[in-house]
C-alpha cells in the first residue's frame, strides 16, 4: 500500500495518508479538517515513477542535484 503526502491549502499542514486503494486519497487535514488537501509529488516518487537515473543531474554542477539537462 503506497503512503501518499498531501498539503492542505488551507492551514499548509504536510501530512501522510495510507492509500489502501487507488481512489482512497485523503478527504481532510487531519489538523483543521479542511477538504480536499492538495496530493504533493515527493522526488523519491517521481525518480520511481520515471525509472533509475530520473532527476539525477548529468553535468553534475547542479546545486539542488537535479537538472533539466
Amino acid at each position: 500500500m503506497p503512503i501518499y503526502e498531501y498539503r492542505c491549502k488551507k492551514c499548509g499542514h504536510t501530512f501522510e495518508h495510507l492509500a489502501r486503494t487507488l481512489a482512497d486519497g485523503a478527504k481532510t487535514c487531519p489538523k483543521c479538517g479542511a477538504r480536499n488537501p492538495v496530493k504533493q509529488i515527493s522526488t523519491f516518487n517521481a525518480s520511481v515513477a520515471e525509472g533509475p537515473g530520473a532527476g539525477a543531474c548529468s553535468t553534475g554542477t547542479c546545486p539542488t542535484g537535479t537538472c533539466p539537462f
